[in-house]
């Protein structure tokens, strides 16, 4: 799994390109996408064309896109794709969304759910978090249980 995470100056094309080459799971954001799309010159115009375009490239079996409020999407093999509403929740802060977002559908696919149920996990995590102060809050027993299932 290769969560971009692009920062700063703090990598490059051939970096990314590396990391791309080694993971056949990649997380990304809206933003990030913009980046790796002018650095890898991506072709498919929409969204969905430029993400199916990095996996194609890289040989990989699925690709995360979140958009923040505006949802996310999980691509997967062949033109399989998910797309859910990001959850209306009261913000307290996003720090950690996107990591719990990953760790939350990792551990789904770990547990043998199918790609949609992994997705909806994660948002539902991701959510929550974003109704806490700070990036690890005290997940609750609702979540918890459907993390283990």
């Amino acid at each position: 799994i290769f969560d971009i995470n692009l920062r700063e100056q703090f990598y490059s094309r051939d970096i990314v390109l590396q990391a791309l080459e080694q993971c056949n799971i990649l997380k990304i954001n809206d933003e990030e996408l913009e980046t790796v799309t002018e650095m890898l010159d991506l072709r498919g115009g929409d969204i969905p064309g430029r993400c199916r375009d990095l996996m194609n490239r890289h040989s990989l079996e699925i690709l995360i896109l979140t958009c923040g409020v505006h949802g996310s999407y999980v691509f997967s093999s062949g033109d399989a794709v998910s797309f859910l509403e990001t959850p209306k929740v009261e913000v307290a802060d996003t720090v950690g969304a996107g990591d719990s977002f990953t760790a939350a559908f990792t551990a789904a696919l770990l547990r043998g759910k199918p790609v949609s149920e992994a997705h909806r996990l994660a948002v539902d995590v991701s959510a929550y978090v974003c109704t806490c102060e700070g990036a690890m809050p005290v997940l609750p027993e609702s979540l918890l249980r459907r993390l283990r299932q």
